[in-house]
C-alpha cells in the first residue's frame, strides 16, 4: 500500500500544469479530465452549487480526511491504526439571501470516526503526531454569526467559535483549507493547551475551545488600518467535549480570553513584494490552577496544595512568503513559505512554559507538480521547571520514586511531509516524524512514526 501510494506521487497530476495553451489550439476535454479538473468529487450537481452560491449566498462543504499513523520505532510500542474526521459545514450570506450586506451565518459539524487514541496507546507524545487523533462522535463543532459594520472594517461575531479559527492562526503555511503538516502542535501550539488540568493534579472545570471542542463566545475585531488589525474574544472556559450542545455558563468553568494585533505585509491589492502576517497576542483563562510546587509538597506531607486565580501566555507567529516561482496571479502560489513561532506561560501553574517551532513549505517544487507540498519542521517544548523541581523534592524525601530519565524536561518533534494533489479534490500525503523525549522525558524511547493520509472533497 505503502509502495503503490509512494508511485502515485510520482506520477505528474493530470491538471497541474498552469501553462496556459493557445485556445484555438486546444483539444476538447475529455470526460475524464473534466471529472478529474472539477472542484468537487460528486461535481456541481447540475449547476445547483453554483446557482445556490452566486443567486442565493449558500454554500456548502463536505471534506473527508482518512489517515493510518504508524509507530515504527520506539515510543511505548510499535503499532498502527486508522483514524478518518468528516468535516462538514453550511455558509450563509446575508445580502445574497436576505438583501442586507455584512451578515454571514455559519454552521459545522464533524463525525471522527477511527481507533482513537494512537498518540496515548503508541507514542506517548504531548503534541499528538496526528491532527485527527481525537474520541469518535458525531458532534457539532461550530454555530456562529458574524456582522460587519464600517465598509467591513469592524466584525462582531458570536455563538459557537473555535479559537483556533481567529487566533494564531497560519495564513499560508497550515491550515485545514490547506493541510501540509499533519502533527497537532504545527497546527495549534501545544503550549495553548495548558488550560487542560496537568495528569495527576487536582481536577478542574477548564479546557480549551480548540478544534473539534467548540464553545460559546464572542469575537470583536477591528481593521485599524489597511494593514493592521486588533481583536479580542471571549469563550466557555469549559467546552462541552461530548457533542458539543451543551451550554453550562459558570464563574467555576471561568472564561478564556484571547487578545491579538496582526500586521499583514505586502497584502494590498498593488503591493508588489511578498506577502507575510506577524500576530502578535496573549491569552488568560480565569479558573483556578493549581500551583505545581504544591501539590508535589502536598504528595510528601510538606503543605497544602494552593491555587492560582489563572494562568496566561503569551505568543508571537510569523509566516512569511520567501520565494515565488511565478508572480502574485499565480493561482497555485508556487514557491517558498517560512514560519516561526514563540509561545510562553508561567511554570508556577503550567505544564509547559515555553516552546518555539518553525520551518519551511514548498509549493510546486517538483515541474508540473505545481499544487503539491512538501513541508519540513520542527518544535522544541519546554516543560515546566516547577514540575522538575516538584520531583527533585519527592525523591529528597523517597529516593528514587522518579528514575533519572523520568525527570521532565522537554519534548521535540520533527516532521516531514509531502502531499500530492492527485485531482482538484483528492489529495495523497506521506509524513514521517521524530518525537524526541515523548511526554517531555526520557522515559519513553524516540520514537519513528510513519502516517499516510488522504483527503476528499465533495
Amino acid at each position: 500500500m505503502v509502495t503503490a501510494a509512494l508511485g502515485l506521487l510520482l506520477v505528474p497530476c493530470l491538471w497541474a500544469d498552469e501553462t496556459i495553451p493557445n485556445v484555438a489550439d486546444e483539444p476538447a476535454k475529455s470526460d475524464l479530465m473534466k471529472f478529474f479538473e472539477q472542484d468537487y468529487l460528486l461535481g456541481d450537481w447540475g449547476g445547483l452549487r453554483t446557482s445556490l452560491s452566486k443567486e442565493h449566498g449558500v454554500d456548502f462543504e463536505f471534506f473527508y480526511i482518512a489517515s493510518n499513523p504508524y509507530n515504527l520505532d520506539g515510543g511505548k510500542q510499535t503499532g498502527s491504526t486508522y483514524e478518518g474526521a468528516l468535516l462538514m459545514a453550511l455558509d450563509l450570506n446575508s445580502e445574497k439571501l436576505a438583501g442586507y450586506a455584512g451578515g454571514h451565518l455559519h454552521v459545522s459539524g464533524t463525525w471522527i470516526n477511527g481507533n482513537y487514541p494512537f498518540s496515548e496507546k503508541y507514542v506517548g507524545d504531548l503534541n499528538k503526531v496526528n491532527l485527527i487523533d481525537f474520541p469518535d462522535v458525531w458532534r457539532l463543532w461550530e454555530l456562529w454569526y458574524e456582522q460587519k459594520f464600517l465598509d467591513n472594517r469592524v466584525s462582531l461575531k458570536f455563538g459557537q467559535l473555535c479559537v483556533d479559527q481567529d487566533f494564531l492562526v497560519p495564513e499560508y503555511y497550515n491550515s485545514l483549507a490547506s493541510i501540509s503538516l499533519l502533527n497537532q502542535t504545527f497546527f495549534f501550539p501545544t503550549l495553548a493547551f495548558n488550560v487542560y488540568d496537568i495528569p495527576g493534579f487536582p481536577p478542574g472545570f477548564h479546557a480549551l475551545a480548540s478544534t473539534p471542542y467548540g464553545a460559546p463566545g464572542a469575537r470583536l475585531k477591528v481593521e485599524t488600518t489597511e494593514n493592521t488589525y486588533v481583536q479580542v474574544a471571549a469563550y466557555d472556559g469549559y467546552p462541552d467535549q461530548d457533542n458539543g450542545t451543551r451550554v453550562q455558563l459558570s464563574s467555576q468553568e471561568g472564561a478564556l480570553l484571547y487578545f491579538e494585533l496582526g500586521y499583514r505585509l505586502n497584502q494590498g491589492k498593488d503591493d508588489t513584494g511578498l506577502p507575510g502576517n506577524f500576530k502578535l497576542g496573549a491569552f488568560y483563562h480565569t479558573g483556578d490552577f493549581a500551583d505545581v510546587q504544591s501539590v508535589f509538597g502536598a504528595a510528601i506531607g510538606a503543605n497544602e496544595v494552593s491555587f492560582h486565580p489563572n494562568t496566561y501566555g503569551l505568543y508571537f507567529l510569523a509566516d512569511q512568503t520567501l520565494y515565488r516561482e511565478v508572480g502574485k496571479e499565480d493561482p497555485a502560489r508556487q514557491g517558498l513559505v517560512g514560519f516561526f513561532r514563540l509561545t510562553g506561560a508561567p511554570p508556577d501553574r503550567n505544564l509547559t512554559e515555553f516552546s518555539v517551532d518553525g520551518g519551511l513549505v514548498y509549493k510546486g517544487l517538483i515541474p508540473t507538480r505545481n499544487y503539491d507540498t512538501i513541508a519540513l519542521a520542527v518544535s522544541y517544548l519546554k516543560i515546566s521547571d516547577d514540575i522538575r523541581t516538584g520531583q527533585e523534592a519527592v525523591n529528597g524525601v523517597v529516593p528514587g520514586f522518579y528514575p533519572t530519565d523520568a525527570l521532565k524536561d522537554y519534548e521535540a518533534v520533527v516532521e516531514l511531509s509531502y502531499k500530492a494533489q492527485m485531482t482538484a479534490w483528492w489529495t495523497m500525503q506521506v509524513d514521517v516524524q521524530r518525537a524526541i523525549h515523548p511526554g517531555g522525558s526520557a522515559a519513553i524511547p524516540d520514537a519513528w512514526v510513519f502516517i499516510l493520509a488522504s483527503t476528499l472533497r465533495f
